[in-house]
């Protein structure tokens, strides 16, 4: 029995999908890794110049797998989040490193969404039987009130949890039925692939993850419910994410946990130290407000500071990393500077969330939206962050193109 079957059997007996999933991996994993045809479309989408003839010459380039690239909740452009079925795709496109962001069940088992509260968006749950479980049930839209909905995984068991069927994150505000609730789907994205998906424990994306040769950042995401819950503290939550890593015999070299709350962080360097080496920083202006990349004030913490505290890694959100200089160009933002000074190793995200860039590419590009007017772009923004704020590794929501970019610049 090879070492997936040993990790991931009981799971594998109780879910056939994930069974067939494992299947569908083996398959892809035999036809090799593929850039598909978005690199070519947004390198010729880029302005003439030296860094679009180095990327234009190589579109021949065979793809190789890369620790740059990262799959952002596998490859949520066109497929849904958090299945096997969008990490399999994100193997596909040469991602090292997959995300399987942790919450947890009504009876605090691990699952892979991206928040506590996302089912409703997420999956079919407000057109089943379980909606009623749901914190709050859909409401019709009715005059100028939206439609709304909040259904949680912490509302549900594991075994309810599985029974439902993921769906691309959206919601129709003018919703009237539960049915129509669940559309929604932005005009860029897809429905194409959203047929019999799958949902991933977290113990089944490692099984997953590992079958397909890549590594792992799980994310503990902060609970819409109040701490602790029926006895399970926010250590005993940090713990088990890690566990469950230790349970599948992966080396802690393998995995970068993640967390925006420092406590978890902390908990892993003090309780787990190999796996807390690797512990993950995340910030943004929402978990540190007011925070500016070229404002020390703002941020929170000094950043020799969480190196002595044994913090290794630090990823912002791709527009505190970035600013303009007084030319227009993007240039490293004071945190960018500050972190590689401090020698922190810097994650960031998310490439590719933003949709087409003609508008100047929304929150994501907030800081440099004066430099950004074309899909073509990404690779610009992919330049100065790799080459002069130098980060370790980028989120994508498609990750042939950061694979793409880092094999070319042999990174």
């Amino acid at each position: 029995m090879n070492k997936f079957c040993m990790t991931a059997i009981c799971a594998l007996v109780a879910a056939p999908a994930f069974a067939e999933s494992h299947m569908a991996a083996d398959a892809m994993a035999k036809a090799g890794l593929s850039y598909g045809v978005r690199p070519a479309f947004l390198v010729s989408k880029m302005a003439d110049g030296p860094l679009k003839d180095e990327l234009a010459a190589c579109l021949g380039n065979t793809p190789e797998r890369t620790a740059f690239s990262i799959g952002h909740r596998g490859a949520p452009m066109m497929f849904p989040e958090h299945t096997a079925e969008s990490n399999m795709a994100a193997a596909a496109m040469g991602a090292g490193i997959l995300e399987c962001d942790v919450t947890f069940t009504a009876d605090k088992e691990l699952v892979c969404r991206h928040a506590q509260n996302d089912l409703h968006t997420t999956t079919n749950i407000v057109a089943t039987d379980l909606a009623e479980k749901c914190t709050t049930p859909f409401t019709p839209a009715s005059g100028d009130a939206s439609a709304t909905a909040e259904c949680r995984t912490s509302d549900l068991t594991l075994a309810e949890f599985q029974t439902l069927e993921p769906k691309m994150d959206a919601s129709n505000a003018q919703a009237t039925t539960a049915e129509d609730y669940l559309g929604g789907t932005a005009d860029w994205r897809t429905d194409l692939y959203v047929d019999d998906a799958t949902l991933l424990t977290h113990a089944e994306s490692i099984a997953l993850f590992d079958s397909l040769g890549a590594d792992f950042t799980p994310e503990l995401k902060s609970p819409s419910v109040e701490m602790p819950y029926d006895g399970f503290s926010q250590e005993d939550y940090a713990q088990k994410l890690i566990d469950e890593y230790k349970d599948a015999g992966i080396d802690p070299s393998r995995v970068w946990p993640q967390s925006f709350n420092l406590d978890d962080v902390m908990y892993w360097i003090e309780a787990e130290p190999e796996f807390g080496a690797q512990a993950v920083y995340l910030i943004d202006d929402s978990s540190i407000e007011g925070l500016d990349g070229m404002d020390a004030s703002t941020w929170g913490f000094e950043p020799s500071e969480l190196k002595a505290q044994g913090v290794n890694y630090v990823a912002p959100a791709i527009p505190f990393l970035l600013t303009l200089n007084d030319a227009g160009e993007m240039v490293p933002s004071e945190l960018a500077t500050a972190l590689t000074e401090a020698d922190i190793e810097i994650i960031t995200w998310t490439l590719e969330r933003s949709g087409p860039l003609a508008n100047g590419g929304g929150w994501y590009y907030h800081t440099v939206t004066d430099a950004i007017d074309s899909d073509g772009d990404y690779f610009e923004v992919l330049d100065v962050l790799a080459q002069d704020v130098g980060v370790a590794g980028v989120f994508s929501d498609w990750p042939a193109t950061t694979t793409f970019y880092a094999n070319c610049k042999g990174l």
